[in-house]
């Protein structure tokens, strides 16, 4: 069966009966249905917090299809739960874009996916519209500034770069020009729209930390300059109470189900190349008041969002993981071993072994984290047992444990190993979280660290419009803010052809945007898409409803 066959052959559970999993009273849940809750604040516990593990599962370079993350961090759970374990999943929000994109949906695969699949892949409980208001609601305020004049704070148009954001992919909104038609339509200007999961909101949503920090963290958000080259922030515009406001539910953590019956929370999606690409602070923080074991992910490759996870977002909230779970793939290896995407199914352990390089780089990095590492081998049919003993003899050489995971086949019971590997280490572990950067060191010193300890670049290369960025962030005071790089995923160095593991390459800086409200730089390298454009066959063209209400093309 494909995966929403396997999806609505399952029986879920009530999510009430979800909740008392996690010792949650249904009185405290703010319900979407049988199937879906919101959670409240009052219920995260810092004490726990710090006492609870957390798990983070990342991966090595992926292929465009991806190597399992949030399928193996669903199987996972399911095997904790199986082997004794309180564990619960949480996980980002899929975005429509992909869902309608390439990937027809984004809740996990085959017998390891979180529940209710059509609807957490579709419209869910309203957090991405909630996102996109509040975007917009920003973008309109600042036209109307723009168009008022016995009001205006005499904002520069030309300085403006807030965009509109919509959650679809659509590559012709990249460029427009909007205030045509008049001198009632607004002033004319060019802009664009990006994807919500690109919006900076959708950053500050998960990196707040109560609904205080939300609406104070709007309040920073840059607008742009005044003809007299002072600065604009949202809070100028009066604009961040109204956007709270908006953002009131969107705050509150999503609760669903596994599979299996074990408790997911969802809430947030950020891209992981264009922001910290991991779920909420709240999110985690409230699966680490209610169970003993958290495992969650973060985007793309660990050089991207597991950088981005310890660097910012743990840094951010004080917390502090047990141990990470890297994510491989026979077929991902063999890519970076120079097999061609279309040959990837054929047997090839030379590619393989060639390919280990670009796998044991992500495990120097995770160990200059100070964090223990666990290799977790996503099986597909594909992969032949000569092709899995080399990366297995690979991984004892470098002292890394190394599990065959078949979660997509077998669900829980394929991760009972993984699992019990996972909770060995995670709770023997006397190994402690450090950063890569302190926040207070100089911009330049923290891009440096980051290109040159992770990616594994020789130098960093600033355009003229990048030092131009750097005085700009001095100017604002911004300078103690960490880095969000903008980069590839699909190479460890900022070219995309680059595959394995690049060496003596020098990672070129075009230009740094500022995301004073989300509390972090974006130093842009490389040509980042953010409103990606559907493919010649869009996901779309195969996804239907028939007259029961039954979804069918969502996999």
């Amino acid at each position: 069966m494909n995966d929403i066959e396997i999806a609505r052959a399952a029986k879920m559970r009530d999510i009430r009966e979800i909740a008392a999993l996690l010792k949650v009273d249904e009185s405290q849940l703010q319900l979407y249905g049988k199937y879906k809750a919101k959670l409240p604040l009052s219920l995260i516990d810092l004490e726990a917090v710090k006492r609870n593990k957390l798990i983070l599962v990342s991966a090595i370079s992926p292929t465009p299809a991806g190597e399992g993350k949030t399928t193996t961090s669903i199987g996972l759970v399911q095997g904790l739960n199986r082997i004794g374990k309180q564990a619960t999943a949480v996980l980002r929000e899929p975005s429509l874009g992909p869902v309608f994109g390439i990937k027809g949906g984004a809740t996990g695969g085959g017998y390891s996916q979180v529940l209710p699949m059509e609807d957490i892949n579709l419209h869910f409980t309203g957090d991405f519209s909630a996102i996109e208001k509040a975007h917009n609601l920003l973008a309109a305020l600042i036209d109307n500034n723009l168009q008022n004049k016995q009001l205006s704070l005499g904002i520069d148009p030309r300085t403006v770069t807030w965009k509109r954001v919509m959650d679809m992919n659509d590559r012709a909104l990249r460029k427009v020009v909007i205030g045509l038609g008049g001198t009632t339509s607004g002033v004319p200007r060019e802009t664009g729209f990006d994807i919500t999961a690109a919006s900076e909101i959708m950053a500050i949503l998960c990196l707040c930390e109560g609904l205080s920090d939300l609406k104070q963290r709007l309040g920073n958000i840059f607008v742009g300059f005044t003809f007299d080259k002072k600065p604009v922030f949202a809070r100028d515009l009066k604009a961040n109470g109204a956007m709270a406001a908006l953002l009131k539910d969107a705050i509150q953590p999503n609760l669903v189900q596994t599979l299996e019956g074990n408790p997911a929370i969802l809430h947030g999606g950020p891209f992981a190349n264009i922001a910290q690409g991991t779920n909420s602070v709240l999110a985690t923080r409230m699966g680490l008041s209610l169970s003993d074991f958290v495992i969650t992910e973060a985007g793309f490759g660990f050089d991207l969002g597991a950088e981005k996870f310890f660097d910012i977002k743990c840094q951010s909230a004080g917390l502090s993981p047990r141990a990470v779970v890297l994510v491989a793939t026979v077929r991902a290896l063999k890519y970076h071993g120079g097999v061609a995407l279309s040959g990837l199914k054929a047997p090839d352990p030379q590619a393989v072994e060639k390919g280990m390089e670009n796998l044991e780089k992500h495990l120097e990095n995770i160990k200059q984290f100070g964090l223990p590492a666990i290799v977790a081998m996503n099986r597909f049919e594909s992969d032949t047992q000569e092709e899995l003993d080399v990366i297995e003899q690979r991984c004892q050489e470098l002292g890394t444990p190394v599990v065959l995971s078949d979660i997509w086949a077998r669900g829980g019971a394929g991760g009972e190993e993984l699992a019990q590997v996972v909770a060995e280490v995670a709770e023997q572990s006397t190994e402690h979280f450090k950063p890569l950067y302190d926040w207070n060191w100089s911009v330049e010193d923290k891009i440096k660290a980051v290109a040159t300890k992770i990616y594994g670049a020789k130098a960093i290369d600033y355009t003229s419009k990048a030092r131009a960025d750097l005085r700009k962030i001095k100017q604002l005071e911004l300078e103690k803010l960490p880095v969000c790089i903008a980069k590839t995923q699909k190479s460890l160095s900022d070219n995309p052809k680059l595959l394995g593991r690049p060496k003596d390459f020098i990672v070129t800086v075009r230009e740094i945007e500022i995301a004073s409200g989300a509390g972090f730089l974006i130093p842009i390298t490389g040509d980042i898409m953010r409103m990606p454009g559907l493919p010649s066959q869009p996901a779309a063209e195969n996804i239907d409803i028939d007259d029961d209400g039954n979804i069918s093309g969502l996999f």
